[in-house]
């Protein structure tokens, strides 16, 4: 759903976003909706400005975050009196990362974190939100990061998103900063906030494998072999390729090394949280991304669906060719729309607490 005309001038906010690393749009989305204004999003990837542009105000500014100027940024707040500045930095695979010391591997490895820091430290904006994978804890960038932020009251945690309404388990790092105070910037589960794979997905019509839906080019479903149609269909939601007849095991589930990812060539639960949506999650054998019911791996649309993007999210321009992988990676890789939402509410909520007499919300979408 695109933001409705009428809430954009509404009441203009007094807390102002740009969103580093911004990719589709999710966190941007996620935040309007919570009563933030994002102005600018800002990624390298090119790929992502159609969806990021056809579903969102902010302007889309295709750079390196490593070559942006604080200037710049500077100049997109503008005068706001409440400038939040946040994203998630893309980061190397873990296994190649030297933990050894600063070195030349070591800044090679995480520009972007660097590079987020280096603005936090340039800018000083009034609020800081970051997600990330919770492996970057483990790593000296992390501790970097943190020391950017002198003189901010903080608060950060890993968190699984399937607490705030996302339908996944996924579990994300979520950093909170402000200069302005430390009251109310904690992001607290809430036991109702659940979502599962029957609530989000259930109203999708169905199809088949290898069948895109006449209405909804992104409601389209992956072909499989007549091997991998087999094991579906001998899949029970929630249960493993152990449930299979011997002739249908591939020759690495008879492996020791096999046996320890028994979640690959799995189904959905109906009543369950959906398991983290990856890069790959419309490919069957990439892991538990079956289906519950129908036997087929799960659309790109119920991809982004558990993602929390809405059902009319645009991915492609109308007509534009659907590609498996380009629109797997831009979906996998994007911040749950419900978890921004739930940041920017927080936020929003610690900015009134400290400041009880500013009109803080930008009214949200629906």
């Amino acid at each position: 759903m695109e933001i409705p005309l009428e809430n954009k001038n509404s009441i203009q906010p007094k807390i102002k976003a740009v969103d580093l690393f911004c990719g589709v749009g999710g966190l941007t989305y996620g935040l309007t909706k919570g009563g933030v204004e994002v102005v600018t999003g800002v990624d390298i990837d090119p790929a992502c400005r159609f969806p990021f542009e056809a579903n969102n105000y902010a302007e889309f500014v295709e750079q390196d975050v490593a070559t942006l100027k604080s200037e710049t940024v500077e100049h997109w707040f503008g005068k706001a009196e409440f400038r939040l500045l946040t994203g998630c930095a893309p980061c190397q695979p873990f296994s190649t990362y030297s933990r050894s010391g600063r070195n030349k591997q070591y800044q090679e490895q995480w520009p972007l974190v660097l590079n987020f820091g280096r603005l936090v430290r340039d800018i000083q904006p009034e609020l800081i939100a970051m997600e990330n994978v919770p492996q970057l804890v483990d790593h000296p960038v992390f501790q970097d990061f943190l020391d950017s932020l002198h003189g901010y009251a903080k608060w950060w945690s890993i968190v699984d998103c399937s607490s705030f309404g996302v339908p996944q388990t996924r579990k994300r790092l979520v950093l909170l900063a402000s200069k302005i105070g430390s009251d109310n910037l904690e992001l607290l589960p809430n036991e109702g906030d659940s979502a599962t794979v029957r609530t989000t997905i259930k109203d999708l019509p169905p199809i088949s494998a290898g069948e895109c839906h006449p209405a909804d080019s992104l409601h389209a479903a992956s072909s499989l072999s007549m091997l991998n149609l087999q094991r579906i269909k001998a899949s029970k939601p929630g249960g493993t390729w152990r449930d299979w007849p011997s002739y249908l095991l591939a020759a690495c589930h008879k492996k020791s090394t096999g046996a320890t990812y028994p979640s690959v060539y799995g189904r959905m639960e109906w009543d369950k949280a959906a398991p983290t949506i990856t890069t790959q999650c419309f490919g069957y054998g990439n892991g538990r991304f079956g289906h519950p019911e129908q036997d087929r791996a799960i659309s790109l649309r119920e991809a982004a669906m558990l993602q929390t993007f809405p059902r009319d999210y645009a991915f492609a321009p109308e007509g534009g060719q659907i590609k498996f992988n380009k629109i797997g990676k831009l979906i996998g890789n994007a911040v749950p729309v419900r978890l921004g939402e739930v940041i920017a509410v927080q936020l929003v909520s610690h900015v009134q607490s400290l400041r009880p007499n500013r009109e803080l919300i930008f009214n949200p979408i629906s």
